[in-house]
């Protein structure tokens, strides 16, 4: 009511469309009938289950793989009953090496019964920049980790597909001043290849950055600007390209 509800209506969202179980003294866990009831009733085509771990038993064992595996299959068979997607939110574990899909908390078998697991993670040096990340893809080839920023005053905005690479995350993030806010997300931005430079300039002035600064931003980089047709693009210069 007080967190939810307030951003699904400052996203546009159509809240008529979104419903939620209510568990009262009876707390809610995976394994509950009710889930699938209100699945079948409201004839549900997404199941959010925001964090997993809220939604164990107390005499649960996430770190239990036989445990986790019958909870989630039969999870998994009531969403193909119903034809439901299911898409389950989980924290990371404090470690900072290793493989991301070890990252999160409790038994392998939680992602390893996924068909596609994401990443969220924040850059290290522009602490507004996250990126997504899909570490496990078993329907489809496997995505580009793709850029955006969430801010508590401007909102969410994609920056599009990036370049970022890694399979281990970022370091905590660090406060920067705008110009190297926006190095960082110019460097987001046109990881990829090539971007027409208007969309680049309202892109960042959307998130408060003027268009001198980003100009300066890109000057210091030696971001290329080159025109094609009429239309102006902006580029990074060949050291800072994917694969170089």
């Amino acid at each position: 009511e007080d967190t939810v509800k307030p951003r699904l209506l400052a996203a546009g969202a159509d809240c008529s469309r979104v419903a939620f179980i209510e568990d009262g003294d009876d707390s809610l866990t995976l394994d509950d009938d009710r889930i699938a009831e209100a699945v079948r009733s409201t004839k549900a085509r997404l199941l959010i289950i925001d964090p997993i771990q809220s939604y164990i038993r107390q005499d649960g064992d996430m770190q239990s793989a036989t445990r986790m595996r019958a909870i989630l299959t039969r999870l998994s068979r009531m969403a193909a009953q119903y034809r439901c997607a299911i898409l389950l939110v989980g924290h990371l574990n404090k470690s900072s090496s290793g493989k991301t899909l070890y990252r999160g908390l409790g038994s392998i078998d939680i992602a390893a019964i996924a068909r596609s697991v994401l990443m969220i993670v924040r850059d290290e040096y522009n602490p507004e920049i996250r990126y997504m990340l899909q570490i496990k893809s078993n329907l489809a080839p496997q995505g580009s980790a793709i850029g955006f920023v969430l801010d508590q005053s401007r909102g969410f905005h994609w920056l599009g597909k990036c370049a970022l690479i890694s399979d281990e995350l970022p370091a905590q993030a660090k406060s920067v001043s705008k110009k190297e806010s926006a190095k960082g997300l110019l460097r987001v931005i046109l990881s990829s290849g090539p971007v027409e430079s208007k969309s680049v300039l309202r892109r960042l002035q959307e998130l408060d950055i003027s268009e001198r600064t980003v100009r300066t931003a890109a000057q210091e980089m030696g971001i290329k600007s080159t025109r094609r047709a009429k239309v102006w693009y902006m580029s990074l210069p060949a050291g800072e390209l994917e694969g170089e």
